[in-house]
């Protein structure tokens, strides 16, 4: 196990109607804040746009409203909420939606506090070193970006997205109810992308790990019994109440103290996503099994295990590859299950120039990624190949 500090300085208001208390929260920092949001009308039919507005406006702060947020969320958002911050003053931002509202609101956080661009700080031209103080209401359980530092954008012109650490929320408000009325695809893709986070972090070389092991375990197989019951039941309290606080231990660092993460998958994802504007879900649900298939001989045993402990698969002891053979297999009927992709000819992507995408994963073939198995160029190639 690794040294290690570890330090969240998020608040977790947590239950049923615990949005109604979003003013007097918010109340604490800021008369006036940038209310970045879903739709209205997205908003307005999970019932908690004027629940909002109401609590905000009975605490006495005034809001000036952006919204307009995609999926795979864009660099020109942010530069619209980096301005309207600069031009009002305004010192706090409150993100009601998923993980593309809250990862804009926290780049126009720290976008407000630099003379540049928010690019430049992805870039790295422009050191970050300050934040706008955030608040979140959320609405999709998946990303665990409420208790996290993690950011992901979009540049409008190119579509390279990428990713970066930031400041974490203030607080973050969890309701459960808030996911009543959430379309099939989208719990679908958020089950998928939470299960991702636990995975990038169990897929290790650091030895002595067995207590976060046996954690990340826990919040796997919690995701692998509820996910799906949440997409094909449809809603219920305690399941969903389980599903969200599952994404938010997943993703907000807890579960990889004393040990090193991977992320590869998620980071050959996103240029999939980026490119071809594929929900991120779907890219991790078409990477992950070509990624297992291709480091499978790394260290078969903690895959073996993986398969074993997650999704209960008789281990076979004299033949770790034929345990990993049935695992993956049961891993692309997991996807599959939920109306997911396991390979990029199952999407709309047509032509896809997965030459082009390795060269972007490495920049050019400057950098590599992964560390449970450290990839480069070539071999990320062979892994958008698997995945075809």
């Amino acid at each position: 196990m690794d040294n290690f500090r570890f330090h969240i300085p998020t608040e977790i208001i947590f239950g049923k109607g615990t949005h109604l208390e979003v003013g007097k929260e918010v109340k604490k920092y800021a008369d006036k804040i940038l209310l970045v949001r879903l739709a209205k009308e997205s908003l307005e039919r999970i019932g908690v746009y004027s629940d909002i507005i109401k609590s905000l406006e009975e605490n006495g702060i005034s809001y000036i409203e952006l919204d307009g947020i995609v999926p795979n969320p864009r660099l020109s958002k942010v530069r619209e909420g980096v301005e309207i911050c600069k031009q009002n003053n305004i010192k706090f931002i409150l993100a009601v939606g998923g993980g593309s509202v809250v990862d804009t609101s926290k780049a126009i956080a720290a976008g407000s506090c630099i003379d540049g661009d928010y690019w430049d700080i992805v870039e790295g031209k422009t050191p970050f070193v300050d934040s706008l103080k955030i608040g979140t209401i959320i609405t999709i359980p998946a990303t665990g970006t409420e208790m996290n530092t993690s950011t992901v954008i979009t540049r409008d012109e190119d579509s390279l997205k990428r990713g970066f650490n930031l400041a974490h929320p203030t607080f973050s408000i969890l309701n459960p109810e808030l996911a009543k009325t959430l379309p099939k695809r989208r719990i679908a893709q958020s089950v998928v992308d939470m299960l991702a986070h636990a995975m990038e972090r169990y897929f290790t070389n650091t030895e002595a790990v067995d207590l976060t092991d046996r954690m990340l375990e826990g919040v796997m197989k919690t995701i692998v019994r509820l996910g799906p019951k949440f997409y094909h039941d449809g809603y219920d309290y305690q399941t969903v109440s389980q599903v969200m606080y599952a994404a938010t231990v997943a993703h907000n660092f807890s579960l990889c103290v004393g040990r090193v993460n991977d992320f590869a998958s998620h980071q050959i994802g996103h240029e999939l996503s980026g490119e071809y504007d594929l929900p991120h879900g779907e890219s991790l649900s078409i990477i992950f099994p070509s990624w297992l298939k291709y480091v499978r001989n790394h260290d078969s045993s903690r895959i073996a295990q993986f398969f074993v402990n997650v999704f209960g698969i008789e281990n076979n002891f004299l033949d770790a590859d034929e345990t990993i053979d049935r695992g993956i297999t049961a891993l692309e009927a997991f996807y599959q299950g939920l109306g997911m992709p396991v390979r990029i000819s199952q999407t709309n992507i047509k032509n896809c120039d997965i030459a082009k995408l390795a060269k972007q994963a490495t920049n050019n073939g400057a950098i590599t990624r992964g560390n449970f198995v450290t990839l480069n160029t070539e071999d990320i190639y062979k892994i958008y190949q698997g995945a075809l």
